[in-house]
């Protein structure tokens, strides 16, 4: 997916989705009933060879494509001076007034398909919804990139009441942030466990094909007992059977690599993030092409972060929330900013995009390095209770669990000593972790709460924990918060992140 030139504009008047735009529509209507029309099908094979249920597969694909070429008839939109007005129904008829000012994201996306008919579906976004203000299906690749700078530019710009004149698109002035080279993409799938994601995906599949336990447990054991067997066969002794078993492992994790590396290569190849008039944009997919935006005031949070695996390679990962609507697990939205770069590359991106923003903080306030045992003592007695049902079904074996109690402990010491936080006039951030570091900032203005929270645990010990809250937070990262800190500094800080929201929200 390339930009379009600078001479494609979108012209005035209303205008149609592609010509083949119905056929997109089809399809997608295909995939979400496919299952009743082979239930259809059969059923009819089933059942009586003769009368109208032979064709009723037929009549129902039929009647997909009526209401497939109905919607591109009927689906008009135009550009205004201040937004985009859509028509679309026949009996029951809509329209939609969009104001560019509310539409926060222009993503377009293309799948093989899209790229051999040379289009793109196109979704307007706006902060908050969970649905995009409209969905185009399919525009051509040309009219969708000038559709994308036109609303940039009217949305970054206040409207001219002297200008009505709706063809004009800027000049692409984009420069590039950061771009990932196949190189960088491998590493990417080196460091990222995507191949467990679908090795999941594949035992979930394989449990729905066959949901009897005692099928799967039969197999297991006697797969197991194949294999003890055949080693037993060998005459490899305890050690040639242990060795066997880490080759095997180690056969299992290449393969899970591999397959990690494939799908990074097919989600990030050709990764590049650009800013074109105050507007970050990414594109990437080897296969499937995703191009989304974000303005950078839209972003709430950041998220950085260096795994074991990411240390022994020199990278770091640059992930964001932003306030913009859609659901957390979507594709298609903005979150990572740097799938894998330098720590010197997410440093310097941070700081160009947090303008007059120390990023990183010259000082972390260390937190009372004792609060290492709280650490150690939220996960203790899970461990305690695995080795306890393990105990009861395999015997003093069981117990062998305990050992990982002191690699917890030195663990938890060492989380400990890298608790930080630094909190300024501009920039509020904590960082943690220790076998897999994370740092979680965000600047003071976006802050949406703070809350003050108090366990018995920390009433007893004369600690609090300082919860502060963003839009668009998402699930999978650390929340932005403060614990273990003696009461005194946490209200102290609580009092002053008050004043000051309270402050600039009179302000404005």
């Amino acid at each position: 997916m390339s930009d379009a030139p600078a001479s494609v504009a979108v012209a005035p008047g209303e205008h149609r989705l592609h010509p083949w735009s119905w056929l997109f529509v089809l399809l997608q209507q295909l995939r979400q009933f496919i299952v009743p029309l082979v239930v259809l099908l059969f059923a009819g094979r089933r059942g009586n060879t003769e009368g109208w249920w032979e064709l009723a597969p037929l009549i129902g694909v039929g009647a997909l494509v009526a209401v497939s070429l109905l919607q591109y008839f009927t689906y008009r939109y135009r550009i205004g001076r201040d937004g985009i007005t859509i028509r679309s129904g026949l009996l029951q008829r809509s329209q939609r007034e969009i104001p560019f000012a509310r539409i926060h994201n222009v993503g377009l996306h293309q799948s093989l398909l899209h790229r051999v008919f040379k289009v793109a579906e196109v979704r307007l976004e706006s902060a908050g919804g969970q649905k995009p203000e409209a969905q185009m299906r399919v525009l051509g690749m040309d009219e969708a990139l000038a559709l994308e700078r036109l609303v940039r530019h009217r949305g970054a710009e206040p409207a001219n009441p002297d200008s009505t004149d709706a063809s004009i698109a800027p000049a692409d002035d984009s420069h590039a942030l950061l771009a990932l080279s196949t190189a960088e993409v491998v590493r990417l799938g080196l460091v990222s466990n995507r191949g467990m994601i679908v090795f999941a995906a594949g035992f979930g599949l394989f449990w729905q094909l066959f949901p009897d336990e005692r099928l799967i447990a039969r197999y297991a054991e006697d797969s197991f007992r194949e294999a003890a067997g055949y080693a037993g066969d060998l005459h490899l002794g305890w050690m040639g059977t242990a060795s066997a078993a880490l080759v095997a492992i180690g056969v299992f994790v290449f393969l899970l690599r591999v397959l990690s590396v494939a799908l990074a290569l097919s989600q990030y190849h050709g990764f590049r993030l650009s800013e074109m008039q105050r507007r970050l944009t990414v594109e990437r997919g080897l296969f499937a092409r995703m191009r989304t935006s974000v303005a950078p005031r839209r972003i709430q949070a950041w998220f950085l972060q260096e795994t074991l695996l990411h240390r022994w390679f020199g990278r770091r990962s640059l992930r964001i929330d932003t306030a913009t609507g859609g659901q957390e697990n979507d594709p298609r939205k903005l979150r990572e900013l740097a799938p894998i770069a330098t720590p010197e590359a997410c440093d310097a991106l941070a700081a160009h995009l947090l303008p007059g923003v120390a990023w990183p903080p010259a000082h972390w306030h260390p937190l009372p390095r004792n609060a290492w045992w709280r650490v150690f003592a939220s996960g203790a007695p899970w461990t305690l209770l695995l080795a306890g049902v393990l105990a009861w079904q395999l015997g003093a074996w069981g117990l062998l669990v305990l050992l990982w109690l002191p690699w917890s402990a030195y663990a938890a010491w060492r989380q400990a000593g890298r608790l930080g936080y630094s909190i300024d006039a501009r920039l509020v951030a904590v960082r943690g972790g220790w076998w897999s570091r994370w740092w979680r900032f965000a600047e003071v203005d976006k802050l949406q709460a703070l809350r003050l929270q108090r366990s018995p645990l920390d009433r007893w010990l004369g600690t609090a924990s300082l919860w502060m809250d963003t839009a668009g937070a998402g699930a999978m990262s650390p929340p932005l918060r403060i614990r273990f800190l003696p009461e005194a500094e946490a209200r102290a800080l609580y009092a002053r992140l008050g004043s000051t929201l309270a402050s600039r929200r009179l302000r404005w």
